[in-house]
């Protein structure tokens, strides 16, 4: 590299005072000052990224000249942006080191229609949109777990998995991909993993040996938050191809669903249009038809901080509510398609709790039931959680405590949801929200 740098230096000197005087440019000139580039840019090539060597003194104009041409090859070093980093496989990098600007990818568009149209094109609409910015971005920051996680589970899950390594494999996970921190951020609520006539809220407790089988439907339902803006999206999960059309049935109401869905639509029109497609399926069982039917008292909903149920419930079948969908809301879209009644009574061991979010204070005279309280208080406040989250905190001996914290109405029960025994449910839901300008579908993946 020195002798090299000494061989530029000489040629330089003999071609620069020519430039520096201003005389006419003769083809020796022109000749020797493309030399001169030539060896420059060999000598830039050469040296380490980041390690030029000072260019040389020359006269004036050409050094001018030749200053110019080693800044922008420095800048290209220098600018070279830094690829960010590719999740792992299994995922184990937090989707804020795979995002570094902070921001993070939006859900499916979908305009508004009829009377709401305007909405996609008013400036005053698009203002109030830039000052939720923040809030729309951290509910794309969970729904980017949501996608990551689930992409990952339905890759690794197969027949003869214990049901609580599924269910902890996936909720490590999502610890790991949201950086899991408090209240600030983390699970939204128990994986639901409820099985065949089971329609919702069945998570395995501690010890609990149930092993998925082959011809098992699954509903797999979880929840991500970020500062309490709660993504709840579920898919089904079904080994066996005869159970395709029952999946079909649900996955195709929910986007139904979706699609009616809007700023001052009602309710009971999203239901009707959600059962009408529901019920226009039907799947053939071991030689058996079923018609495919909406269980008429399952319901999407509202979403709120840190409240998944937060007031008003979507139907899946005709002859709800009049109320009407309103500007900046958050619903969970989710239908239950089954070859049973269509109707889901409480039955099984409880496993789902939740401290209500009205509740007031309530003096408590079991002493345990304080503690329990205040540790339900600091690791979930008002979002939902299973035993096995409380054994996981180290919590003992609380079953006690934990009955009479619900017997006072401080905390809720939500046993498992079924239909009759033999019969299949499956499920497919989606979290939108009713932009000012348009719906966004934040949940809305490559996969569903």
């Amino acid at each position: 590299m020195a002798n090299d740098e000494s061989s530029a230096e000489i040629r330089v000197e003999k071609v620069a005072p020519d430039l520096a005087n201003g005389s006419d440019e003769s083809s020796t000139s022109k000749v020797a000052a493309e030399e001169v580039e030539d060896k420059v840019e060999d000598l830039a090539l050469d040296e380490p990224q980041g390690h030029f060597a000072a260019p040389p003194p020359f006269a004036h104009s050409y050094s001018q000249f030749i200053g110019n041409y080693w800044l922008s090859s420095t800048q290209q070093v220098k600018l070279k942006k830094k690829e960010p980093p590719q999740q792992t496989d299994p995922p184990s990098i937090p989707v804020v080191e795979l995002f570094p600007s902070g921001e993070f990818p939006e859900g499916e568009i979908q305009q508004y229609k009829d009377d709401n149209l305007w909405r996609t094109t008013s400036e005053e609409k698009r203002e109030l949109e830039r000052l939720e910015k923040p809030l729309y971005n951290s509910v794309r920051q969970a729904a980017e777990v949501h996608r990551q996680v689930r992409k990952y589970i339905r890759q690794i899950v197969k027949p003869g998995m214990l049901m609580t390594d599924l269910c902890e494999t996936l909720e490590n996970t999502v610890r790991k991909l949201i950086s899991e921190n408090g209240l600030q951020a983390g699970i939204a609520f128990p994986t639901g993993c409820s099985l065949n006539w089971v329609a919702a809220h069945w998570t395995p407790n501690t010890g609990d040996k149930t092993v998925l089988q082959y011809d098992d439907v699954m509903k797999l339902d979880f929840g991500t938050h970020i500062d309490g803006r709660i993504v709840d999206c579920a898919f089904t999960v079904a080994f066996n191809p005869m159970f395709n059309p029952l999946l079909e049935a649900s996955r195709e109401a929910t986007n139904t669903g979706i699609k009616e869905a809007g700023i001052d639509v009602r309710l009971c029109d999203v239901g009707a249009a959600i059962q009408e497609v529901m019920e226009s399926y039907e799947v053939e069982i071991n030689g058996k038809m079923f018609q495919v039917k909406s269980i008429r008292n399952l319901n999407g909903h509202s979403i709120g901080q840190y409240q998944i149920h937060a007031g008003k419930s979507v139907p899946i079948v005709k002859g709800g509510e009049q109320t009407k969908m309103e500007e900046g809301e958050f619903y969970a879209i989710e239908t239950f398609g089954s070859t049973g009644k269509g109707h889901v009574r409480e039955d099984l061991e409880c496993s789902h709790y939740m401290k209500n979010f009205d509740a007031g204070h309530v003096p408590l005279r079991l002493p345990r039931a304080k503690v329990l309280l205040a540790t339900i208080n600091k690791n979930f406040s008002t979002l939902a959680f299973c035993r096995r989250y409380l054994d996981r905190l180290g919590e003992t001996k609380y079953l006690m405590a934990l009955k009479n914290l619900c017997d006072v109405g401080i905390v809720q029960p939500y046993p498992p949801l079924c239909d009759v025994k033999g019969s299949y449910v499956s499920q497919f839901e989606h979290t939108i929200l009713l932009r000012p300008t348009c719906k966004e579908v934040v949940s809305r993946g490559d996969d569903y």
